[in-house]
C-alpha cells in the first residue's frame, strides 16, 4: 500500500462488558434492511471526503470475517490492546507507513456524519497532536444524558474545554453540573463529546509508551492519559444539521439508533 496523507482505523473488539459482541450487533435501517454495527461504522468511515484508506483494526477473527465479507480492509492487532486508542497504535506498527494524520472512528458510532471527521481534519495543523469533536448538546439530548445516569447507564461522554478549545476534562458524568434541565430552544452549556479522534503518529507512539492513567482506569476513558502526560487534545466544535447523533454504547441504544437511521433514509 503507498504511503497515504490521512487514514481512518475503525477499532473494534468482541469482549465489550456492556454488550458483548457488539461489532456484530445486527441494526436495521430505514427499509428493514440488517447490517452489522461494524458495516454500519465502516460505511460512515467511508462517506468521509479526503481519506485514503479505511481499515478495521481488530483481534478477533469473527470480526475480521465478517469485514471481508462486506469488503473491507482488515489489519489484525494484539489481543493485549486494553482500548481502542492503544489498538489504533498498534494496528499502526503494523502497516509499515506513518501517515500525516490517522482517525480513530469507533466502531460503535455508526451515526457519526462524514462533516464531523472532515472538520477534524481539518483541525490537525501545526502545533496540534489530538484532535476530538464536540458536539453542543441540544435539551433533548441533555435530557437522555441525565436519564441515563439516573438509571445508571452510561450514556455517553460530556467534555469542558478552555477558551483555546484545549480539553481541561472528560466525563462519563453529566459536566459541566448545571443542575437544572433545559426547554426546547434553549442553549445547552454541555457538550456531548463524540468518539472520534484524530491524531500525529507520533502522538499515537507516546501514548503506547505511556502507562496508563489512574484518571482514565476511574472514567474508563481512554483519552484521559493524554491529558494526564500534560498532552493537549484539541476540542473541535461540530454541528449536527439536524442529524440525531448517539452512540450504541447498550443494547437499549439499539432502538435508538435503528430509529435515527430510519428517519436519514439511511439503508
Amino acid at each position: 500500500m503507498p504511503s497515504p496523507e490521512t487514514v481512518i482505523l475503525i477499532p473494534a473488539r468482541y469482549g465489550s462488558t456492556r454488550f458483548p459482541g457488539k461489532p456484530l450487533a445486527p441494526l436495521a435501517g430505514a427499509f428493514g434492511d440488517e447490517k452489522t454495527l461494524i458495516e454500519r461504522s465502516w460505511r460512515a468511515a467511508m462517506a468521509v471526503r479526503g481519506v485514503d484508506a479505511v481499515l478495521v483494526a481488530t483481534d478477533d477473527e469473527r470480526i475480521a470475517a465478517e469485514t471481508r465479507r462486506f469488503g473491507a480492509e482488515v489489519v489484525m492487532t494484539s489481543s493485549d490492546c486494553a482500548n481502542g486508542t492503544e489498538r489504533c497504535t498498534d494496528a499502526l506498527s503494523r502497516l509499515g507507513f506513518a501517515p500525516r494524520v490517522a482517525v480513530n472512528l469507533q466502531g460503535d458510532a455508526p451515526l457519526t456524519p462524514p462533516w464531523f471527521v472532515e472538520a477534524l481534519i481539518a483541525a490537525m495543523g501545526p502545533g496540534v497532536d489530538v484532535a476530538t469533536p464536540v458536539l453542543r448538546c441540544t435539551p433533548e439530548a441533555h435530557a437522555r444524558f441525565l436519564d441515563d445516569r439516573a438509571a445508571g447507564r452510561v450514556g455517553g461522554t460530556t467534555a469542558v474545554f478552555d477558551t483555546r478549545g484545549d480539553a481541561l476534562y472528560f466525563s462519563k458524568e453529566v459536566i459541566p453540573f448545571t443542575g437544572r434541565r433545559y426547554a426546547p430552544g434553549e442553549a445547552v452549556p454541555v457538550f456531548h463529546h463524540v468518539g472520534v479522534y484524530a491524531y500525529t503518529p507520533a502522538a499515537l507512539a507516546a501514548y503506547g509508551r505511556w502507562g496508563v492513567s489512574e484518571l482514565e482506569t476511574l472514567e474508563g476513558l481512554e483519552q484521559l492519559r493524554f491529558l494526564a502526560n500534560g498532552m493537549a487534545i484539541r476540542c473541535v466544535e461540530v454541528e449536527a444539521h439536524g442529524r440525531d447523533f448517539w452512540e450504541l454504547n447498550n443494547p437499549e441504544d439499539v432502538p435508538r439508533i435503528e430509529a435515527a437511521l430510519k428517519a436519514e433514509g439511511i439503508a
